[in-house]
């Protein structure tokens, strides 16, 4: 009997150090998510006219801290409650659950939170410089309460997309998260109309260049950081050789598609304008690191 309570104490205590580790490790990803907030918040203001910076940073920001609260009020259950015809879960108030399954459910809460975020803080780019502080603030609160986590739900909270016969596979976001907050920008964009400026009285489209590349360049690096914590932090366990393996081969899947994006754009624009574009470069980086986002923990190394 006292080597059996023996064998059983190790388990447990090896069982807790997994737990350890895997919450660890996905509260740190979740903190390097939420440091990608303020990279989204240079990149555009260093890509707008100085003009619009205090408008700009104060929507990130924002973003950042309705999302927190809806979601928290809403939004998770939504997207992670008992299923409801394969469209939405079940809503549960003022998530606090204590749960802990692989992971506690208050560290599962906390790295979608940062997702929804993100979501929600990419519309503020495609419409940057032309909408009423106030109407995007109503604009943020409905995407991180409703139109993420609803959509979120199809495809990770056991929704239709994820009962399809061939299972929809998007493992950190690229339709989740990056694709849905672009769908919503473009049609915010459609709705408030191009930049005053942009178009000349013939129709041709101008250059409105940003106030600061500086800021436009350490934003692109500041996100490139964080999505170290967005792709392999989506493996959501780090403790055991297979998890660790995961988050290797998805670091290094997530690394080389940013790089090869970036050096797509740089000699696509140097054959185009007789010159390597700055800008077009940096957005070459973050275009890769959208691209690479749902297929990271499958793509090999070549492929990224």
């Amino acid at each position: 009997m006292e080597i059996k309570a023996l064998f059983i104490t190790i388990a447990d205590a090896v069982a807790g150090l997994t737990v350890t580790a895997d919450t660890m490790w996905v509260l740190l990803a979740a903190f390097l998510v939420m440091f990608m907030q303020p990279g989204f918040a240079i990149v555009e203001a260093g890509f707008t006219r100085s003009k619009n910076t205090a408008n700009i940073l104060m929507k990130n920001l924002a973003d950042f801290s309705i999302g927190s609260i809806v979601f928290w009020l809403l939004g998770y259950t939504l997207m992670y409650g008992e299923d409801i015809g394969g469209f939405i879960g079940k809503i549960d108030l003022f998530f606090s659950s204590d749960k802990i399954d692989g992971i506690p459910d208050k560290a599962s809460l906390l790295f979608q939170t940062v997702f929804a975020a993100t979501a929600a803080t990419i519309v503020s780019g495609a419409v940057a410089e032309r909408t009423k502080f106030s109407t995007y603030l109503i604009f943020s609160l409905f995407i991180t309460a409703f139109i993420y986590p609803v959509s979120g739900h199809w495809i990770w909270g056991g929704g239709w997309l994820s009962n399809l016969e061939t299972p929809f596979h998007d493992f950190a976001g690229s339709t989740a998260v990056h694709s849905v907050g672009a769908w919503v920008g473009l049609i915010g964009a459609w709705l408030v109309g191009p930049r005053i400026g942009k178009y000349s009285p013939s129709g041709k489209p101008r250059a409105l260049p940003g106030h600061s590349l500086t800021l436009g360049a350490l934003g692109v690096f500041i996100l490139w950081f964080g999505w170290f914590g967005f792709n392999p932090g989506s493996q959501l366990a780090a403790a055991g050789e297979d998890n660790a393996g995961a988050i290797a081969h998805i670091a290094v899947t997530t690394n080389l598609s940013a790089a090869a994006g970036a050096l797509s754009a740089l000699f696509l624009t140097w054959i185009l304008y007789k010159r390597p574009g700055l800008s077009l470069t940096l957005n070459g980086a973050l275009a890769g690191l959208v691209g690479i986002t749902a297929g990271c923990d499958i793509v090999s190394p070549g492929g990224a």
